[in-house]
């Protein structure tokens, strides 16, 4: 969130007290005819004024009455490998941050990377999941609101998540899986299938489909800009208004 800096209530102070002073002078110099005094009372009320409107700034900056917090949420993205998960999220991140509001983006292949050794079996998998949760819960306390994309294939590991952060949006983007092989520019499907990847959701291991997701994209007639447009709606709907 931005607040207001000392420095920037003294300029627009300023910037103010130009405007007033000048419309000062103008209607003493109208009524008394004389420069001078004008001049004068402009420059006393511009002193005084400019130190009033500074403490009038930082007294409202401490009332909370009239303020609306905006509450962090979590877009969580799933579905199938290759489904377009992170090219549609990283699309929406793109629209919300428009909204400047505290913002950050996770996705499943820089959480890897950072942490190399996690595994792909259900029980890894779900740990995992919890892991996330924990980062996503610190961020939010901080009033930081992010936009998560993962593949989460089972759906206790997508309860955990929802039951651990605030204003979890559960997005599913739906592909169907011969879709999904024919995007496979990383040949996954491929090795998957011919056993060389293991635990991969779709072929060796079941991807279970939310029951309850908020919202559905289906990739399959839906383009990414019309997807991101509908979520970033939703947002701006629900939590920025």
């Amino acid at each position: 969130m931005y607040r207001e800096t000392n420095q920037r209530s003294i300029v627009k102070g300023i910037s103010w007290r130009v405007v007033a002073t000048t419309t000062t002078i103008v209607i003493v110099y109208v009524f008394f005819g004389r420069l001078d005094l004008a001049i004068a009372a402009g420059m006393i009320e511009t002193v005084l004024k400019v130190g009033l409107y500074w403490i009038h700034e930082r007294v409202w900056f401490k009332i909370h009455w009239g303020k609306k917090k905006i509450e962090p949420f979590n877009l969580w993205f799933t579905g199938l490998p290759l489904s377009g998960k992170t090219t549609i999220a990283d699309k929406v991140y793109e629209e919300l941050e428009k909204l400047h509001i505290p913002l950050e983006r996770i996705d499943a292949k820089d959480i890897r990377d950072l942490i190399p050794d996690i595994g792909f079996t259900r029980e890894d998998r779900n740990r995992h999941m919890h892991r996330i949760g924990f980062l996503i819960q610190k961020l939010q306390k901080n009033s930081i609101s992010t936009v998560a994309s993962f593949v989460s294939p089972y759906k206790e590991s997508r309860k955990a998540i929802r039951e651990m952060v605030t204003n979890n949006i559960v997005v599913y983007v739906k592909a169907d899986i011969q879709t999904c092989k024919q995007r496979d520019y990383k040949g996954v499907y491929e090795k998957a299938m011919n056993g060389e990847l293991q635990n991969f959701s779709g072929v060796n291991d079941v991807y279970e489909e939310p029951q309850h997701a908020e919202i559905v994209i289906d990739t399959d007639t839906t383009t990414i800009d019309d997807a991101a447009k509908t979520i970033a709606k939703y947002i701006r709907k629900h939590y920025v208004k």
